[in-house]
């Protein structure tokens, strides 16, 4: 299971990077440098919620209820789960009539297509638990974009521990913005669909590793599917070198698909695994712990390909923080302990 979703994972990580490449396979990061890549779109259900299509809702939203009929004088609704998806902006979900294989297998009933725009036929890979993607890039098809007057430029999602329930929001934040630690959003010139947002550090036990902040400058994509981070290859091998170090008293096991520093923890009642904190331009720090650091015994992040390509922030490090999305404000901001 896990290392499927770490398959689905690194598809995901090359259809993104294709979708910001310069038209030749490379990606065109912040600094203008490239890296070849290709992927197929795929979503997984990491970040499900569940709403009800179709009806209107109103004020905040703390789930998917939005007046998906517009117009419609039908206030009936069907529930449906949809996949939180931020590096996308055309929402939908499958309707009648959806035949095999041209639909994909979903738990909730089929939606009525009299209702809104819909698909009766998808490609990609697709889990069985979503009937579609709530879809919140930048750009103007977007439900952000088409609900900016009414609940401002701004959303917010919790991602929870496994144990635990999240919440999706939009517009601003009910309390005070210095509750949250933030750094700017920065736009790729190819694509200004993607929320970006830049690294200057990484900290292991509370102490700075030793990576120049300009190995960071090819940024990283604030994706609310991604499974894991990924770094450049130059500050991944640092981190994993005092990762590796501070957890020499536990025998490594066999690597899983994306990551190569893996545990044998059997024999031990405790772990204690080092705290991990990512320092964002602005100033922003997330702190990392243990639940956001390995994942299934294994440390948590991957190497780009190089140096010069888009990295990620995935959902397991952005783990029991609120993170806010402050679009008409330029800014990304954590409130760790929200969730």
């Amino acid at each position: 299971m896990v290392d499927d979703m770490l398959l689905w994972d690194q598809d995901r990580a090359n259809y993104i990077r294709g979708q910001l490449s310069d038209g030749v396979g490379r990606d065109i990061g912040i600094n203008g440098h490239g890296s070849n890549s290709t992927g197929t779109y795929s979503q997984n259900n990491a970040m499900l919620s569940k709403g009800n299509w179709g009806t209107p809702g109103r004020g905040r939203w703390t789930s998917l209820k939005s007046d998906m009929a517009a117009g419609s004088s039908n206030s009936g609704g069907v529930s449906q789960t949809v996949v939180i998806d931020t590096s996308s902006d055309i929402s939908w979900v499958q309707c009648l009539p959806c035949p095999s294989p041209q639909c994909h297998v979903q738990k909730d009933q089929f939606y009525d297509p009299r209702r809104f725009a819909c698909s009766h036929a998808v490609r990609g890979f697709f889990s069985d638990q979503t009937a579609g993607p709530w879809r919140s890039a930048e750009g103007s098809q977007s439900l952000l974009a088409q609900t900016a007057r009414t609940f401002g430029n701004a959303f917010s999602y919790c991602v929870p521990s496994p144990s635990a329930s999240g919440l999706l929001s939009m517009g601003g934040p009910t309390v005070a913005t210095s509750f949250f630690g933030r750094t700017p959003l920065i736009q790729n010139p190819r694509n200004p669909t993607f929320y970006l947002v830049r690294l200057q550090a990484i900290t292991v036990a509370r102490i700075r590793l030793n990576v120049p902040p300009v190995v960071f400058s090819a940024s990283s994509v604030m994706d609310s599917s991604m499974i894991i981070t990924r770094l450049p290859p130059t500050a991944y091998r640092t981190l994993r070198s005092a990762f590796r170090s501070a957890m020499s008293m536990y025998p490594m096991s066999a690597p899983r698909p994306d990551l190569d520093t893996c545990y044998d923890f059997l024999r031990f009642p405790t772990v204690r695994v080092p705290q991990i904190s990512l320092v964002f331009d602005g100033g922003a720090v997330v702190q990392l712990d243990r639940a956001s650091v390995m994942l299934d015994g294994c440390l948590a992040f991957a190497a780009n390909p190089s140096d010069s390509a888009v990295g990620f922030m995935g959902n397991v490090q952005q783990q029991t923080y609120k993170v806010l999305y402050d679009v008409g404000g330029r800014s990304v901001g954590f409130r760790g302990g929200a969730c």
